[in-house]
């Protein structure tokens, strides 16, 4: 980035010093570095429908060929559902499923190294609403720029792209979401495009970039976006209903009507087209307007003609009278390589499609930025006074309890290892699912491995995971009047403590497998009430036949480990027959204070075992079939 200083000086102003010059942001969006010439040939994409009951697919793309050179913008129009996005994923490398045709990038395959040379902007922006305009840029730098640059020249790069995209004004301004009001739309969506285009890409795609914003806004992006194309980068985008001025700043356009291609080729030519082939608009208009009539099938003349016989006029038109011209061109591209492209040195893809920071930096910053957007969260003052208030309730229900109340003491054991598995389950329930957007749009672009992902969010949420049962704990122990001993309840802490940390990983579990935070509340529901009944304390006799459940209740183990934190097998309590040993006492006789060690045993292993299933249902996440 060139950035020019105008000094004013007057008469009373006194002599220039020497300074030290101030290094210049890196020109980082003048020129790409690996021009991609974008093929597709013949794209065909299939689904079934999911409630049909037969043998048939759906066609959304048929048959979809077009060119894309360096320095040109290709704009894909077209009314909802005429497979607009369905060909953008595509060409993007993100779909998966029954597709079908050649798409080629510079005469290859999608790979790994093009990959990382794509940028991909949704048509939703899935930004942390927490986070400033310059923390969300510089966390990404951190992440997709390679070790090659220093710390502070990613942190340049980012503050170059805040300048090309005019975020100046709120690059101190929290980002925002649904429920906290940051920067405008418009300047949402250009932080989005601020991210794809720190790594300077040159492939890069946008899903309606302009939708939901005025018209002056519309026009500030999509200017930016041509500015990026005339430093010879390959743009594909799809837009809904373009202003005439948006319209003409594009160099080719494409028709697309129930996954069939109306029209592709120059912005230019698009009036002479349909002209000669007998559709003339009546009176002046957008030509966005026009194409998107026509593709609805509604005829300029206004005449009643039948919508399905419009289109299919169209459509066979473009095929009489452009596809061969196109497939002759694409022949012709298939036959010439491209000579400015570097991606044709298989030494240099290969370097290219390594990670470009390693797992410890991933970590690292990937930590620090949930730190930061989960502290809103995690670290509120509601939910702090939610555990202060039932620790407080708590400690008074159970005020100095009697020695002798065994049934009150072991009732409040139970309470605690319910209490903090309903809690911590449901606290982790919504983690991944929460976050499902944001991680499959990070892994799909290749910004961190999977595992530097899920041990940051495991360690992120330790703090308040171990602070809040110990303060927990720390208030109702000692009002319920337990053991006034330190080794005793230090004891008791470390057995909340791991159960909690048990809870919260199936927690993560469940809502990894479902990835819906609805439906893994309703399923967490229905195993926490299961394990609460087989813990021991209200069901005494359990039906063989059932009686398995507590073999797999994090609770029954919680429960018999606190037991083991508050008596010992020869202690006794005084009874109506005098003195009674606490091991005969009914609710602790079926548990038992025996098997210490198995239970001990048992609640690592289903933490570590929960984690494990979390992290293999998230290596689904963000990974094109």
């Amino acid at each position: 980035m060139e950035v020019e200083l105008e000094i004013q000086t007057t008469t009373e102003a006194p002599a220039p010093t020497e300074a030290p010059a101030t290094p210049e942001p890196p020109a980082i969006l003048k020129e790409a570095i690996r021009p991609v010439i974008l093929k597709f040939e013949e794209v065909v994409y299939k689904i079934k429908p999911k409630n049909s009951t037969k043998n048939e697919e759906k066609v959304i793309l048929n048959g979809v060929s077009g060119l894309v050179q360096p320095g040109e913008i290709l704009a894909m129009l077209g009314p909802s559902g005429s497979g607009k996005t369905t060909l953008l994923t595509a060409l993007g490398g993100r779909l998966g499923g029954r597709l079908g045709g050649a798409i080629t990038y510079n005469n290859k395959a999608f790979s790994n190294a093009m990959k990382r040379n794509t940028g991909f902007v949704t048509q939703d922006d899935f930004l942390y609403p927490h986070l400033t305009v310059t923390e969300t840029l510089f966390y990404t730098a951190l992440l997709r720029l390679p070790n090659t640059l220093s710390k502070a020249e990613k942190a340049m790069q980012a503050e170059a792209v805040i300048i090309q995209l005019e975020l100046t004004k709120c690059k101190n301004s929290v980002v925002g979401g649904e429920f906290l009001r940051g920067v405008s739309g418009g300047e949402r969506r250009r932080v989005s495009i601020g991210q794809e285009l720190l790594v300077n890409p040159s492939l890069l795609f946008l899903d309606e970039p302009t939708s939901g914003l005025d018209s002056t806004t519309a026009q500030q992006i999509v200017s930016a976006l041509w500015d990026l194309a005339c430093g010879g980068r390959t743009i594909v985008m799809t837009i809904h209903q373009p202003s005439s001025r948006i319209f003409y700043m594009f160099h080719k356009v494409m028709m697309l009507s129930e996954g069939n291609c109306l029209y592709f080729g120059k912005v230019s030519e698009v009036m002479d087209y349909f002209s000669g082939i007998g559709y003339v608009p009546l009176v002046a208009m957008n030509p966005a307007d026009f194409l998107l009539d026509l593709a609805n099938g509604l005829a300029p003349d206004g005449s009643h003609e039948n919508k399905s016989n419009v289109k299919q006029s169209l459509a066979l038109g473009y095929k009489h009278n452009c596809l061969d011209n196109l497939k002759a061109q694409l022949q012709r591209e298939q036959l010439q390589e491209p000579s400015s492209s570097r991606f044709q040195d298989g030494s240099e893809d290969k370097n290219f499609a390594e990670w470009p920071t390693t797992w410890w930096q991933q970590f690292s910053v990937l930590l620090r930025r949930g730190l930061k957007e989960r502290r809103h969260e995690s670290f509120s003052g509601s939910q702090i006074g939610q555990v202060v208030g039932v620790a407080l309730l708590a400690g008074l229900l159970w005020w100095q309890s009697n020695i002798s109340h065994l049934q009150d003491r072991t009732g409040l054991l139970f309470f605690m290892s319910e209490f903090w598995g309903f809690f911590s389950l449901l606290q982790a329930i919504f983690t991944f699912p929460q976050e499902r957007k944001m991680l499959e749009k990070e892994r799909s672009s290749g910004t961190y491995r999977l595992s530097s992902y899920f041990i940051s969010k495991i360690v992120a949420d330790l703090p308040m995971e171990l602070a809040l049962p110990t303060i927990f704990v720390t208030i109702t122990y000692w009002m319920a009047g337990l053991q006034p001993t330190a080794g005793h309840f230090f004891h008791t802490l470390l057995v909340l403590l791991l159960s909690v940390l048990v809870a919260q990983g199936m927690g993560l579990a469940l809502g990894a497998l479902v990835m819906d935070g609805k439906k893994a509340a309703v399923l967490a529901s229905v195993l926490m009430v299961s394990f609460q009944l087989a813990g021991g304390f209200f069901v005494q006799h359990v039906p063989a036949f059932i009686a398995w459940i507590k073999y797999i209740s994090f609770i029954n183990y919680s429960y018999k480990l606190l037991l083991g934190s508050q008596y010992k097998e020869s202690d006794t309590y005084p009874c109506d027959s005098g003195i009674c040993l606490v091991r005969d006492f009914p609710s602790i006789k079926h548990v038992g204070l025996s098997g210490q060690i198995g239970a001990a045993v048992a609640l690592p292993i289903m933490l570590v075992g929960c984690r494990l299933i979390a992290y293999l249902a998230l290596m689904r996440t963000g990974v094109t079939k």
